[in-house]
C-alpha cells in the first residue's frame, strides 16, 4: 500500500491510490465537499492553472444525460440528483473530453479560452443547426 505522504512523482509504477480513506458505501450520496478523500487524491490539489481553454455550461442547451459527468476524467462536472449544474473549475484541467461528449445541438459545454468572461460565452453560443431534409 502507497505512503500516503508521498508526492504525485514519487509513487513506484503500477501503484494503487485509493481515492477515499475510510468506508466508502455512502459516498455517492455526500456532496464532493463532505467526502472522506485520502491525501493522494487529484480532488485535495487544485489543477487550475494547467489549463489553457475551459469547458462553459450552457445549461439552456442541457439535457441532463449525464454524458460529460460519466466521462470526465478528474470528476470535474458538477451534478446532484441527475441534474448538471456545473464545472468545479479547481479541478477541471481543461481536455475538453466534456464537449466531445456532448449530444446536444448545440453543444451544452464549449470550450473557451480561460479569461473568457463567462457570460460573453454564452452571448456568443452558437444557434441551433438546422437539418436539411
Amino acid at each position: 500500500m502507497a505512503d500516503n505522504n508521498m508526492g504525485w512523482d514519487e509513487f513506484e509504477i503500477g501503484a494503487m491510490l485509493r481515492s477515499f480513506d475510510g468506508p466508502i458505501s455512502d459516498v455517492a450520496l455526500k456532496p464532493q465537499e463532505e467526502r472522506n478523500y485520502s491525501p493522494n487524491n487529484s480532488f485535495t490539489a487544485s489543477v487550475a492553472d494547467w489549463r489553457i481553454e475551459k469547458p462553459i455550461f450552457n445549461k439552456d442547451y442541457c439535457i441532463d444525460c449525464q454524458f460529460c459527468w460519466i466521462y470526465c476524467p478528474d470528476v470535474s462536472i458538477v451534478s446532484r440528483d441527475k441534474k448538471m449544474l456545473g464545472v468545479d473549475y479547481d479541478h477541471c484541467k481543461g481536455c475538453g473530453i466534456c464537449v466531445e461528449v456532448c449530444p446536444t445541438n448545440p453543444k451544452s459545454l464549449l470550450m473557451f479560452p480561460e479569461q473568457e468572461d463567462e457570460e460573453a460565452a454564452i452571448a456568443s453560443w452558437p444557434e441551433k443547426e438546422k437539418k436539411e431534409k
